[in-house]
């Protein structure tokens, strides 16, 4: 995602999803008779989810290892969407574990079926996998300790800067530190837990990623030291499950589901459930109603993002 200014961006999103209104996303010539996704499942028997450790509210695991999350409800969702579709009584759903530096390549393999996280959709990632609507726009800001000066990231220069491997954040901040000659010393996090760890310990001057998950990390944690987010959007990154390209059947299917679920606001009921309720594993609420963003993209639903 190329660096621009968060307004720009924001309106620049809602334009395009306006202008989309008539023009459905394409879909490849192919009957589900040909569907490898769904050959896949029915002789496996199950339907494979890719879940993250610590993407809260997302996708995170439980002290008792239960996955659990507002992308996985979703993707539960869409399970039982394609139990219908093949006429089946029952669709066991497999649980594999997914990192931000493995997820594209796992889906793009054919061992995961849907990845239910915080994958942001962009032109880079479209090349080796398919994405279905969105289900939240968000973007990246910095994570530091309560007590630190830093309002923005410039105020970082020549400081030590983390972010989680093979997310759409770290690039951001790499960009910024070149074009801005901010000097960075940018280091890999290698899940999202690990770099709110490097923070809290001074391993790291902040934290980049997602300002939704910045939250969430810091809902979840009962340790010292007290963390804050600031900054102001570095970059706009829709948020979408993650699906084989080469497999227009699913995706249809999978498509379909999304927009029945906006359309009966179940979709808005499960965004209540985990945004605006108390969560587990602390009973702790995030507080975060619906992005103007959202709303208005979810008005017209479609798979199609702007780059």
């Amino acid at each position: 995602m190329s660096i621009r200014s968060q307004a720009t961006q924001a309106s620049g999103l809602v334009a395009f999803c306006l202008a989309l209104v008539a023009a459905p996303a394409p879909l490849q010539a192919q009957t589900a008779s040909s569907s490898p996704t769904l050959d896949r499942i029915k002789q496996s028997g199950q339907l494979v989810i890719g879940h993250r450790e610590s993407s809260v509210p997302f996708s995170y695991v439980l002290p008792d290892g239960r996955p659990v999350g507002y992308a996985v409800d979703l993707c539960l969702k869409l399970a039982d969407a394609v139990r219908r579709s093949l006429q089946l009584k029952a669709l066991p759903v497999q649980y594999q574990v997914v990192t931000s530096a493995n997820r594209i390549d796992l889906v793009a393999a054919g061992k995961v079926d849907l990845e239910c996280g915080s994958t942001t959709n962009n032109a880079e990632r479209r090349t080796k996998v398919a994405f279905t609507i969105p289900h939240y726009i968000t973007g990246a800001r910095l994570l530091v300790k309560a007590d630190s000066p830093v309002a923005e990231l410039k105020d970082l220069t020549g400081k030590r800067v983390a972010s989680t491997a093979g997310s759409t954040p770290l690039k951001v901040i790499r960009e910024f530190s070149r074009e801005r000659g901010l000097a960075l010393n940018v280091v890999e996090a290698s899940e999202h837990a690990k770099g709110v760890a490097m923070v809290a310990s001074g391993e790291a001057s902040a934290f980049a990623m997602d300002d939704v998950l910045l939250y969430g990390l810091i809902a979840g944690r009962t340790d010292p030291p007290p963390l804050k987010v600031v900054g102001k959007l570095l970059s706009v990154e829709p948020l979408a499950i993650a699906l084989s390209r080469e497999d227009a059947a699913f995706k249809r299917i999978v498509d379909d589901e999304m927009r029945r679920l906006i359309g009966s606001r179940e979709a808005h009921a499960l965004y209540d459930r985990w945004f605006l309720q108390p969560i587990a594993p602390r009973n702790v609420a995030l507080g975060l109603p619906m992005n103007h963003l959202l709303r208005d993209f979810w008005k017209y639903p479609t798979d199609q993002v702007p780059n």
